[in-house]
């Protein structure tokens, strides 16, 4: 129990610094390309702050704990809506993350409900579907995979448009002295995520040494104590972002995550042996429709206009919090 203690707090302050890092880079990134927070933030943040999941989950599969991989890649979803709820709440946000200012995020939201929906219905057919492969795997997951690289050409050309006319206005302007240059900013950015991704898969292990003494299911476990774990540089990527005044940079963040962590079942399937879907429990599906209904809450505050909100009613952080706890609550009485 001391052992995992300790290899938890270590990697997860190696991960915090990292975040930091990771986060300060990105936005330098975003400002000298020119390629905008919300695209750097939906990209490049989103899949190096997911590198945890991806190695923690492959461990997962080869062990024979397909429930637990699927678990960690949705309840990570789950855990960055709910960081961003929290977040919205924060002092420094000031209830900017559900607002209108965020609008902008609604297409990246919108690629990551329809691509978690996808996913919903490859588990709700697992069983009709399971000889469809190709190379390895299964045709419902090429189609996300397909879904995610249409879906980030539509954010891409969008805030190509809308970022055109900023670029053409700081154009021969010089940096600002504390803005590092293009080469630092990617050497610093390639190092952090490496800190992630060596330091995520202990931080995981050593939570789900823990929450295997409580003799939860597989199912729990990697819905809650393992998702929250990898998912620690988003928590730690967006605090960051929020102490830099880059809303654009974190709302990105969490919608690129929850994304890209759909194509991440690509590698997972391909390691399995057999169909992935089909050999995990049904209650998965309970996650997957609560990550399509929690994101489109988030969207629609952030195009709802009225000054005044009604709490657990109309759509705000606190409803989108409750409506986490309710699910985690019902995978927990499913078992599993």
């Amino acid at each position: 129990m001391l052992v995992a203690i300790i290899q938890f707090l270590i990697c997860a302050t190696v991960i915090v610094i990292a975040g930091s890092i990771l986060t300060r880079c990105a936005d330098a990134i975003a400002e000298v390309t020119g390629l905008g927070r919300l695209v750097v933030g939906s990209v490049l943040l989103a899949a190096a702050t997911s590198l945890p999941e991806l190695t923690v989950d492959i461990s997962a599969v080869r062990l024979g704990l397909p429930d637990l991989a699927v678990g960690d890649l949705l309840g990570s979803s789950l855990a960055n809506l709910l960081i961003l709820a929290v977040l919205d709440l924060s002092n420094n946000s000031r209830g900017r993350m559900l607002s209108r200012e965020a609008a902008g995020h609604a297409l990246s939201g919108t690629v990551s409900i329809a691509l978690t929906a996808a996913v919903g219905l490859s588990i709700l057919t697992a069983k009709q579907t399971a000889g469809w492969v190709f190379g390895g795997i299964n045709v419902g997951i090429w189609v996300i995979v397909a879904g995610y690289v249409l879906g980030i050409r539509l954010v891409f050309l969008d805030q190509r448009i809308s970022t055109r006319a900023a670029v053409e206005a700081a154009a021969g302007k010089s940096l600002p002295p504390h803005q590092p240059s293009l080469r630092k900013a990617i050497v610093g950015f390639g190092l952090a995520a490496v800190a992630i991704l060596v330091s995520g898969p202990y931080l995981a292990e050593a939570a789900g040494q823990l929450a295997e003494l409580s003799g939860l299911g597989s199912t729990f476990v990697g819905t809650t104590f393992v998702a929250l774990s990898t998912s620690l540089p988003e928590l730690v990527s967006s605090i960051a972002a929020l102490r830099m005044g880059a809303h654009d940079l974190a709302i990105g963040n969490v919608f690129g995550s929850n994304a890209f962590n759909m194509i991440l079942f690509a590698p997972l399937d391909a390691l399995h042996p057999g169909s992935l879907f089909s050999a995990v429990s049904p209650s998965h599906l309970i996650s997957c429709f609560t990550v399509t209904v929690c994101t489109s809450v988030v969207l629609m505050g952030q195009l709802y206009q009225s000054p005044t909100r009604s709490r657990f009613i109309e759509p705000d952080a606190w409803l989108v919090i409750g409506m986490i706890v309710a699910s985690l609550a019902m995978v927990y009485g499913w078992g599993g």
